[in-house]
């Protein structure tokens, strides 16, 4: 059989043979690279009206080209005739079989590819980031997460959580993976891995995004921050690092079953470079991530001292945008974005070897303006106080909560051609009953609710679950819980049954109480606006 190549594996001068499916039938022809954002189709004279016209109203968005309506094809994209000269033959193949989508696409017959499988490896040693001699000498609580050694707090959650909401918090999340995607067809790459639509980001943007699986899992959660016109940071839980990075490259190594469907479909753009940047290999590039949240953290941020193109820079950036800049001593690559739900608040990647004296320069320059040291206690609080997720709380877990679930469906872009869970999502959210809302106690004096605690309806049936809760920033539990969709809307009163798996309640049934028996009653709440306005 002669080989078979796609447009996204041909190199600069390289042409296929290609058909164009078209309502009015099939254009044969031949597709040329001529540059890495340049193809040329070569075919007949008699068919250049029809593909062209076809090819414009596709990238304008015209038309519908499926069944699935949702569907678009990326665009705008410039179509014109080429003066260069048309290619009249290439070997192999017109239809490469194994790609994800193409218009007109049927299945094929072709060996499926393995389910992607992954196991944890059990550890009895703690990582440790560069700043854990930092965290010791501020005398902070040490505990294990996701594998590390973190500080939970270093004087108490709720002190930690205020100096964020009034002044700056300075979080050390050195333990995030941090990958790198490379290469001119990079977002076409991301684009197969994300929900959300990366190929729409200009460079100096992010946006928030999930891997889902073949069945619309949720694998993670993600930001993914465009550096440069072939370069995206792609920033990943800790306690997901290993797995993701494994998934990623099973993906682009064409391993793993990545569509139901087509279950010998291979991923888009799959010669896309990944780079681990917490990889001591990497070098100079090496990157980890410090979180410097909180109204006063601009402020904090230029004292470290910057030029005046550099200040001006930093001051012009909007919320999840991002660039490269030069402060005080450190080479930053400076993003507006963070965990807290604050306003102004960044995210700052820096070398490893300087993560220790930047951590040092802020909290020097920070300090007289009210910035205090934060643990994962405060983190948490203040990510539940946002309505912002937790993975294995709010998505993924084992209530296995999906995208839509968490009430984040609107960063899943089904206009996407193709994207992998784009069917079993769409099949899953027709079928949604539930989602995530925030909630609020009533009163101060109540007990702390925990992942999985029932919440109950006015007549005590139960509606849902909890899925976090924290004290906020005035003195209320609040937390986010999973019920029914028709009780989701704000201002609806529910109950939550704190501590149901440990009450005595079911140790003795309730016709054989006693005077003197005690038992736990649900505590009254409320729902939230999704989102507070902080």
């Amino acid at each position: 059989m002669p080989s078979v190549q796609r447009f996204d594996q041909l190199k600069v001068g390289e042409s296929q043979a290609t058909t164009l499916s078209t309502p009015l039938g099939t254009v044969a022809g031949f597709l040329t690279c001529a540059a890495s954002d340049r193809y040329l189709f070569s075919l007949k004279r008699s068919d250049f009206g029809l593909a062209a016209t076809f090819l414009r109203d596709l990238s304008d968005g015209y038309i519908a080209f499926d069944a699935d309506l949702p569907r678009r094809i990326p665009g705008p994209i410039v179509i014109a005739e080429s003066p260069e000269a048309p290619i009249t033959q290439a070997s192999g193949l017109a239809v490469a079989e194994e790609k994800p989508y193409f218009i007109g696409k049927k299945a094929g017959s072709a060996t499926a590819l393995p389910e992607f499988a992954w196991q944890e490896k059990e550890s009895n040693v703690l990582l440790h980031t560069p700043l854990y001699e930092t965290h010791k000498a501020l005398g902070a609580k040490l505990v294990p997460f996701a594998g590390w050694e973190m500080p939970v707090w270093y004087t108490s959650v709720v002190e930690e959580h205020n100096a964020t909401r009034t002044a700056a918090g300075l979080f050390d999340v050195a333990h995030m993976g941090v990958f790198q995607a490379e290469g001119p067809m990079a977002a076409l790459f991301l684009d197969s891995v994300c929900g959300n639509d990366i190929g729409s980001l200009a460079v100096g943007e992010s946006c928030y995004t999930h891997f889902l699986d073949p069945d619309a899992n949720v694998i993670d959660d993600t930001l993914v921050y465009r550096r440069s016109t072939e370069q995206y940071l792609v920033v990943v839980n800790a306690s997901n690092d290993a797995k993701d990075w494994a998934w990623l490259n099973s993906v682009r190594e064409g391993k793993v079953l990545i569509d139901r469907q087509s279950p010998h479909a291979q991923a888009f753009a799959r010669q896309t470079k990944l780079r681990n940047l917490r990889d001591p290999k990497e070098g100079a590039d090496r990157r980890v991530d410090i979180a410097l949240q909180g109204p006063k953290s601009r402020d904090i941020l230029l004292a470290l001292g910057c030029d005046t193109a550099t200040s001006r820079k930093i001051k012009a950036l909007k919320r999840t945008e991002l660039c490269e800049a030069k402060a005080g001593d450190f080479d930053l690559v400076v993003s507006r974005t963070g965990y807290t739900g604050e306003k102004m608040a960044f995210e700052l990647f820096v070398h490893p070897d300087k993560a220790a004296a930047l951590w040092e320069a802020l909290m020097k320059a920070g300090t007289p303006l009210g910035l205090k040291p934060c643990g994962l206690g405060a983190r948490d609080s203040l990510r539940t106080e946002a309505g912002l997720p937790l993975y294995g709380h709010e998505m993924g877990g084992e209530k296995n909560l999906g995208v839509a679930e968490a009430g984040f469906g609107s960063y899943v872009k089904v206009y996407k051609p193709w994207f992998i869970g784009r069917a079993a999502y769409l099949q899953r959210e027709a079928q949604r009953e539930s989602i995530v809302v925030r909630f609020r106690f009533g009163e101060k004096a109540v007990r702390m609710a925990h992942n999985s605690d029932p919440v109950l309806d006015g007549k005590g049936r139960v509606i849902g679950f909890v899925t976090s809760c924290a004290i906020d920033k005035e003195g209320y539990l609040t937390g986010q819980a999973s019920i029914e969709n028709k009780y989701a809307a704000e201002g609806t009163p529910i109950f939550i049954y704190q501590g149901a798996a440990s009450s005595k309640n079911s140790a003795k049934a309730l016709a054989e109480l006693s005077e003197g028996d005690r038992v736990t009653l649900p505590a009254a709440a409320i729902v939230l606006s999704r989102f507070p306005k902080l």
